[in-house]
């Protein structure tokens, strides 16, 4: 998967999950501080994406994710260690 549709996936489960409108994520975007995540919602956060791209993501690793730019990267590189 390439690193765009991994943004524009990451992208529409951030908006999906967090009920926020999609201007707002951008790569610099914090999800706490910025699209109002709480530890609760930044796990479902974690399912979700795991849903979303068929991956495992390690939750102590996952967690320590602070931007979407940072998901994205991250989730790329799930992805690719996977095969997906």
């Amino acid at each position: 998967m390439d690193i765009a549709a991994v943004e524009a996936k990451v992208k529409e489960v951030v908006v999906k999950q967090l009920k926020v409108s999609a201007d707002k994520v951008i790569p610099t975007a914090e999800f706490v501080k910025d699209l109002g995540a709480d530890s609760f919602a930044s796990i479902e956060l974690v399912a979700a994406f795991e849903v979303a791209f068929d991956i495992e993501m390690e939750e102590e690793s996952a967690l320590s994710v602070k931007t979407v730019g940072d998901a994205i990267r991250f989730i790329k590189i799930a992805c690719d260690k996977q095969g997906k």
